[in-house]
């Protein structure tokens, strides 16, 4: 009978969370509307980079422009050359500004989930809820085209999302799709992610 290894032979990159809000705008075919808001918030508890949050943000309230939250800068230029580059070019260059943020979260993911971040100037709040069945997302190292990593991940997908800044109302919605055989949106929060790469 042949041995199973129970180790992963790749090295790991970070653990931690990754979850994301995708809203586009209203169409006749809503998978063709045009994205409204993309949010890539990390929470990373261990990387080369260090621990930490980061939020990636681009949205029509602040005109289509990126910004960048953290605690930790050293993480966040980490995450753009390391995965961010791969994932969404727009959130890599390193010559933009990170402002200082706090970050806070509360909820069940059962009903809603909340996760707040506090500037100077700013309060971003994003929220999850209407939520689908849980999933493990598993993506080998060297599996995507163009991408060495390996993914891991528990994804819930959320039917419906709100991201504000100021307490203003990002447009748009979340689209529903499908990841291999499960019912997935451009909503989940994304725990116990791991990656890894050879």
């Amino acid at each position: 009978m042949a041995s199973i290894n129970p180790t992963d032979p790749n090295k790991i990159r970070l653990t931690g969370e990754n979850s994301f809000i995708r809203l586009a705008g209203v169409s006749a075919d809503a998978s063709n509307g045009r994205e409204t808001t993309r949010a890539s918030h990390w929470r990373v508890l261990w990387s080369p980079g260090g621990a930490g949050h980061v939020l990636f943000l681009q949205s029509e309230l602040i005109d289509d422009q990126v910004k960048i939250y953290s605690d930790n800068i050293a993480l966040t230029r980490w995450l753009q050359d390391e995965i961010e580059r791969l994932l969404y070019p727009d959130f890599a260059d390193q010559t933009m500004q990170v402002v200082d943020a706090e970050f806070r979260k509360k909820g069940d993911p059962n009903t809603f989930w909340t996760e707040t971040i506090e500037s100077d100037d700013e309060t971003v709040s994003m929220t999850w809820h209407d939520f689908m069945e849980p999933y493990m997302l598993v993506v080998p190292a060297g599996s995507a085209a163009g991408r060495p990593h390996g993914v891991y991940s528990c994804f819930i997908p959320a039917r419906k999302a709100q991201l504000t800044i100021n307490g203003n109302v990002a447009s748009g919605a979340v689209t529903t799709d499908r990841r291999g055989d499960k019912d997935s949106s451009s909503a989940c929060l994304a725990w116990s992610e791991t990656w890894v790469r050879p």
